[in-house]
């Protein structure tokens, strides 16, 4: 239930900066996936917690001195398939 709500919490915000901060700052994400959409899908895949720090650790290498590029969203563990030899 906590989960839940602060799920929809994280994904409401990420909304309310996507239509009324983000409309006013220069294109300046370095990455592919943008950071916004990045952070949407992490907690979407992972939960609130988690799927938040992965999005907060990609929002701290968002700096000029960073390359960026593209940098998807890692695979959930149940979901990578298994490799029987």
């Amino acid at each position: 239930m906590l989960s839940a709500i602060a799920k929809q919490t994280a994904l409401t915000l990420i909304r309310v900066y996507r239509l009324f901060i983000s409309p006013w700052t220069l294109p300046s994400c370095r990455f592919q996936p943008t950071c916004s959409t990045y952070a949407v899908e992490a907690i979407e895949r992972f939960g609130p917690w988690r799927g938040g720090l992965l999005a907060l650790r990609r929002i701290l290498r968002c700096h000029p001195f960073h390359p960026g590029g593209y940098d998807p969203v890692p695979p959930h563990p149940s979901s990578t398939p298994s490799q029987d030899s």
